[in-house]
């Protein structure tokens, strides 16, 4: 790939997977287009090549790049924060971002690798396969759902061009501690132990989620544009991790010894179990996740403590 283009680019993800590509194809012209609504500049120290700031559902694609030939194109620009409630700005700016990102494509065939979400299984207590039927809880969701229903669209007007869509589950990692409250609840507990407090999770702790290293997520969505596959694939590790056994690795990252602090949880749907079935990724990408929970969580803080 000679010419790329990555929008949010500034955040979590997006940064890491900009850096990645930055050291893999380090004769690449790549482009990024952010807002930094939920980005932040110091995710790309480092970066050598342009930026846009722009929202991606506003941009007129054609008079911001007329004819530029991209490669390849990273969708990874979206409001992620599923505690914004306001439907119609969620709706807007997620789905027309990708609509008018894949009006500019559609002529030159550009191939697109996207950002869905596992928030789009809803919850759910099992095993999740790209083939269940979608049950969005929030408008988060739901706009994930249609930009899934959009790739499918467009790919079916022109079976030739290549469009996929990742349903990234519990990304944690490098470059979150921007987001704050929204970062993984494994960075939270990490600060919360950190501070010598004993970390704080809904009682007891038995709750599993599907944590998946960022450098995972990265490797995967490179290795999907890098296929000829089309199609809607899991993103995670593979594992249902509990939050107790994230705070028994915690505890041995960190040479301590703290018990969890079991609350009440005030919410009356709250998703038990969330775990990827990655054997899809396996059989069409070739891609098999590098980092169950523990090592993950075992090499984040060793960058954290660094």
């Amino acid at each position: 790939m000679n010419q790329i283009l990555v929008t949010g680019g500034a955040g979590f993800i997006g940064a890491n997977l900009v850096l990645e590509l930055q050291r893999r194809f380090p004769g690449a012209s790549i482009t990024v287009v952010d807002d930094f609504r939920s980005g932040n500049f110091k995710n790309l120290r480092g970066f050598r090549g342009d930026f846009v700031a722009r929202d991606v559902s506003t941009l007129d694609w054609w008079e911001q790049f007329g004819e530029c030939g991209f490669d390849g194109i990273f969708h990874e620009a979206s409001i992620t924060d599923t505690t914004v409630h306001d439907q119609k700005l969620q709706a807007h700016d997620n789905i027309e971002g990708f609509r008018r990102l894949l009006e500019f494509a559609a002529p030159s065939r550009t191939p697109v690798v996207y950002a869905s979400s596992a928030a789009t299984y809803g919850i759910a207590s099992t095993i999740m396969k790209e083939d269940d039927p979608p049950a969005p809880a929030n408008i988060y969701a739901f706009s994930k759902v249609q930009l899934d229903n959009l790739a499918r669209m467009y790919r079916s007007k022109d079976e030739g061009w290549k469009i996929a869509g990742l349903r990234y589950f519990n990304v944690y990692g490098p470059g979150e501690v921007h987001k704050d409250k929204a970062a993984s609840m494994i960075y939270q507990l990490y600060v919360q132990m950190k501070q010598g407090n004993r970390p704080k999770v809904f009682e007891h702790g038995e709750q599993k989620r599907d944590f998946v290293y960022v450098k995972d997520v990265v490797g995967m969505t490179i290795q999907a544009m890098e296929s000829e596959k089309s199609g809607i694939f899991n993103c995670g590790s593979g594992h249902a991790f509990s939050f107790n056994e994230v705070i028994e690795s915690l505890n041995q990252c960190l040479g301590t010894n703290l018990e969890p602090d079991y609350i009440v949880n005030p919410y009356e749907f709250y998703q038990p179990h969330t775990e990827a079935d990655m054997s899809l990724a396996a059989s069409e990408l070739g891609w098999t996740p590098a980092y169950a929970p523990a090592r993950g969580i075992e090499e984040y803080v060793s960058i954290l403590e660094s």
